[in-house]
């Protein structure tokens, strides 16, 4: 059941605090220098070009690529430096949404759903794919929220694109995160479907209380849905800040100002409006 906005204010907060990460890669410096405090219960939209390193920084967060420098805290632990056990835990507490969905076709929308549920099974239970009541319970509850209870047993593959993504966040949502990470979540989407997705990715913000940090490539969808937007540029940070402040001016220095000369930001517009509440 998702939670009240009474009950969200007694959970226990935290800050994600990134000092000074970086990673390079040989020669390429894929995130430079990054240092950020992310709200517990942020609708955080991270935008810059293509190969400006919004990407590096997820995987940096979610632990799937290692710092060459700098910290990641969360809760008073060092995220930078955990291993085995502790960085699979991690993973289920910072969860992450990939822009090709990584559903597995053959199987059922429950089944991917309730993949979600392994990084809390033992190796044993975790090969066989055996799940608890509970867990079915849960998995079905969260595809209901995202209006997909009547294609529970309907094969992944079958379904849109669209109606895929919204299965993938589900199957973050079983891992009870406490953070939301997606990468483009809406990048292969018609703007139809892109709505559907970022509205639930605000409605899960806004009823959970989880922290959501999104990478987009389209301006009006993040003002139209982040509390705050932070500008990267080779792989820098080059603004942090509201919606509000996010001028063709500030634009131009995320983008390049030889990208766009005079700024027409129909370039980036997906069309969309948030259907969301703040």
């Amino acid at each position: 059941m998702s939670q009240t906005r009474a009950s969200i204010g007694l959970m226990e907060k935290h800050n994600l605090t990134l000092s000074g990460l970086g990673r390079s890669f040989g020669t390429t410096r894929a995130v430079d220098g990054v240092s950020l405090d992310i709200g517990s219960g942020e609708f955080v939209g991270i935008i810059g070009r293509s190969g400006a390193g919004k990407s590096t920084l997820l995987r940096l967060l979610n632990r799937l690529v290692d710092p060459t420098d700098g910290h990641i805290s969360f809760a008073g632990r060092d995220i930078t430096r955990m291993k085995g056990r502790a960085v699979r835990d991690w993973r289920r507490q910072c969860a992450m949404i990939f822009q090709q969905f990584n559903l597995i076709d053959r199987l059922d929308v429950l089944t991917n759903v309730l993949v979600g549920r392994l990084a809390a099974h033992g190796f044993a239970s975790s090969m066989a794919m055996r799940f608890t009541d509970a867990e079915r319970a849960l998995a079905i509850q969260a595809l209901h929220r995202l209006d997909l209870a009547p294609q529970a047993l309907q094969k992944a593959g079958t379904l849109s694109g669209g109606q895929q993504q919204r299965v993938a966040i589900a199957r973050a949502l079983v891992q009870n995160p406490r953070i939301l990470l997606a990468d483009e979540p809406i990048a292969s989407l018609d703007p139809g479907n892109a709505t559907r997705v970022m509205d639930a990715l605000r409605t899960i913000n806004v009823e959970d209380g989880i922290t959501v940090l999104v990478n987009l490539h389209t301006l009006d969808t993040a003002r139209a849905y982040c509390d705050r937007i932070i500008g990267m540029r080779s792989g820098r940070v080059v603004f942090d800040g509201s919606a509000r402040a996010l001028t063709n001016d500030v634009v131009r220095e995320i983008y390049g100002s030889d990208d766009f000369g005079d700024f027409n930001e129909s370039v980036t517009s997906t069309a969309i409006r948030s259907s969301v509440p703040a």
